[in-house]
């Protein structure tokens, strides 16, 4: 990918530019669905995390979990999880527009003081849609859009996913981006266009 094409997927609709990945150890928990389908949910974040070359944990000490996963019906579900207000601000007012939207997903982060990742929250509604696709073409797919804060157009034309031999896996060019980000000289947070050319000197090494 060209640093222009790399510098798109971190631009936001108001033009700024804007990077954040994970500093902390991801913990994952995840809700509403049965066992099979959970472990193929962390299957997907450990494989996602280990391409990265970022780490996973039994507990965060100051959270318990950080990465949340919602698996549901109707967005109106959400509002009856036990202190999920308290983490998603204005809960009753996102769910009403996601319902008014027809959204069949959605994601929010929380940030450390200096703007890394935080937190992160999962929201899938079990639309006909997905409930076409694999369980773990769903999981691979939101844990990418998860493993940093892309801008809200980044994958507007095309899935992070693609397919290999009938199975689902990261395009290759997305799968480059987020190991070049994730490389340790790397800052955990960017403002500046500029973070773009360095990433897209580290893509395909």
């Amino acid at each position: 990918m060209s640093p222009d094409d790399i510098a798109r997927l971190f631009t936001r609709t108001d033009g700024t530019y804007h990077f954040a990945r994970w500093e902390r150890p991801i913990v994952p928990i995840v809700f509403g669905v049965e066992d099979e389908t959970l472990g193929v949910v962390k299957g997907a974040c450990e494989a996602v995390v280990a391409m990265a070359g970022h780490k996973m944990a039994e507990m965060d000490n100051e959270q318990g979990a950080n990465l949340f996963f919602f698996f549901f019906r109707e967005w109106e579900e959400l509002l009856a999880v036990p202190d999920l207000g308290g983490m998603i601000p204005r809960l009753e007012g996102l769910v009403e527009r996601l319902e008014k939207a027809g959204a069949s997903s959605y994601r929010a982060f929380r940030f450390e003081t200096a703007g890394a990742i935080r937190a992160g929250f999962v929201f899938v509604r079990m639309d006909e849609a997905n409930r076409a696709l694999s369980a773990e073409a769903l999981a691979l797919n939101q844990m990418a859009r998860v493993m940093l804060d892309w801008g809200e157009g980044a994958f507007a034309g095309a899935s992070p996913l693609a397919l290999a031999k009938g199975r689902a896996v990261l395009r290759p060019e997305i799968a480059e981006v987020i190991v070049a980000a994730y490389d340790p000289v790397m800052p955990a947070v960017a403002h500046d266009p500029s973070h773009a050319l360095r990433l897209a000197a580290r893509v395909g090494r």
